[in-house]
């Protein structure tokens, strides 16, 4: 892997970890601001949460495992 490829990499992983915090944050709000009344809207949110997360753990595995290897 180029070292361009390396740092487009850690751009995305930067990019998976913000949409991922701010899927956290919108469970969070759900949580303090809408629950009881709102728990409809937990199963939808909670698996889009899961869902960058685990996104941004992919990416993050594969850029420590790529740039470990470099």
């Amino acid at each position: 892997m180029t070292e361009e490829e390396l740092r487009a990499l850690e751009k995305e992983v930067k990019k998976l970890k913000r949409i991922s915090s701010e899927w956290a944050a919108q469970l969070h709000d759900l949580v303090e601001d809408r629950l009881p009344a709102g728990y409809e809207e937990i199963p939808a949110i909670a698996q889009s949460t899961y869902d960058a997360c685990k996104a941004w753990a992919d990416a993050n595995k594969r850029f420590n495992e790529l740039s470990a290897a470099n």
